[in-house]
């Protein structure tokens, strides 16, 4: 099993108190230094962008309840160029970049390309960044940056055409990631069909907006541009792994057909599809990547541990319990504008809550031995001490835990 961090950089007010953003910056630093001191694979960053502050002013708010701002990481390569610099072995992963906003998926492989070139200049740098991509969570980032429905149909259909606008996204990305010389041209038109929409009547009615008649609603290319390869071409490849943030089991087949392509997770999903997804990537795993493993899939899960020494571990329970309760309810509160109980309790049977014995058992119970988790410590939480103090609780008297009952 591998244990990973995941950072969500989120500026909220949490018991009344906001850190600005030097605050914010300064404790994530903290926090992946210690990371990297306590042995820990990769750190996972949140990427955002643009204020979810101000977005509550539009006239689609995507979140109009969020208090603060979602995300402060702009820029995963900036950070890692950060990270790489302060630490010595932990690596970075993108959760994830969002190749469709900021000028869509060829202008961010350049980025990519520039910043690889860089990094890896040094022959013996062998740290990589895994490459989270998506078309992004909240739509008020796209539209902002002129993705946006262009048809009353396409309103209508936002969530199906987008899902083609991933497909289209992902193609480029990929391509022109791995190098290749093409054109708009080379890549298909999708169509939105009866299958896409959950109701009869759904489809109907974006069929009779669009004015068609037929089987297909063909979904006209997003971004059209003539021959181009991207520049910087020669960089070290190796340095650079692909991970998709899509549930969308065909795309996740799809994209391997370019490229050794792994799967980002969240811990809400199901246990089902979980496993579903590893039987599937095992066939549909790019040759170049080798055979699929289940750490390729890493799974992020809120962590709520107390270690403290001069606590009983009932009494670790019930403080670790508390501060979950409390960190759960001021997230649901955030995205739905009210406390709903049921919703908190659905989180909290997908988190890690307890005292490090109780952390272990539910890995054990919940994990597969082979697994690769980013634990979530920074949820809702400034305190960035007791967070360095949770991330070592964890590596001094979780893992060894582990390894002792999976040897």
């Amino acid at each position: 099993m591998k244990f990973d961090l995941f950072f969500s950089i989120s500026q909220t007010p949490v018991e009344g108190h906001t850190p600005d953003e030097a605050t914010m910056f300064r404790n994530f630093f903290r926090q992946v230094e210690a990371g990297d001191r306590l042995g820990y694979g990769v750190a996972w960053v949140a990427e955002s962008h643009y204020s979810s502050e101000v977005q509550k002013r539009h006239r689609k708010p995507v979140i109009p309840h969020w208090e603060g701002e979602v995300g402060l990481n702009g820029d995963i390569l900036q950070l890692a160029t950060q990270v790489f610099h302060r630490t010595k072995r932990i690596e970075v992963g993108a959760a994830v970049m969002n190749i469709v906003c900021n000028g869509g998926p060829l202008a961010h492989v350049e980025r990519v390309a520039t910043w690889a070139s860089y990094h890896g200049l040094d022959p013996a740098e062998t740290r990589r960044l895994h490459l989270g991509f998506s078309a992004g969570r909240f739509d008020f980032m796209n539209r902002v940056t002129g993705v946006d429905a262009r048809t009353e149909w396409e309103d209508l259909a936002w969530p199906q055409v987008k899902s083609k606008l991933m497909w289209e996204a992902t193609e480029i990305f990929l391509r022109a990631l791995r190098g290749d010389t093409f054109a708009s041209g080379d890549i298909p038109e999708y169509a939105l069909t009866r299958e896409d929409f959950p109701t009869e009547e759904a489809w109907q009615r974006v069929r009779g907006l669009a004015a068609l008649a037929g089987d297909l609603i063909p979904v006209p290319r997003r971004w059209t541009f003539e021959a181009t390869k991207v520049v910087p071409a020669a960089w070290r490849r190796e340095l650079v792994q692909p991970v998709i943030g899509s549930h969308d089991p065909n795309l996740q087949s799809f994209a391997n057909t370019f490229s050794p392509v792994q799967v980002f997770n969240l811990s809400i999903t199901k246990p089902e599809v979980i496993e579903d997804t590893h039987r599937r990537m095992a066939l549909a795993y790019h040759s170049e990547g080798g055979p699929w493993r289940r750490d390729f899939m890493p799974r992020t899960v809120f962590v709520f541990l107390n270690a403290d020494a001069d606590k009983s571990p009932e009494a670790q329970r019930a403080a670790a319990k508390a501060h979950a309760e409390k960190a759960l309810g001021a997230y649901w509160k955030a995205l739905d504008g009210t406390l709903d109980p049921r919703k908190v309790e659905g989180a909290a049977d997908n988190a890690l809550i307890g005292n490090p014995q109780d952390v272990a058992d539910q890995i054990l119970q919940r994990f597969h031995p082979e697994d690769r988790l980013m634990l979530w410590f920074d949820f809702f939480d400034h305190d960035c001490d007791r967070v360095i103090r949770g991330m070592e609780a964890f590596m001094a008297e979780v893992a060894p835990r582990l390894r002792e009952t999976l040897a």
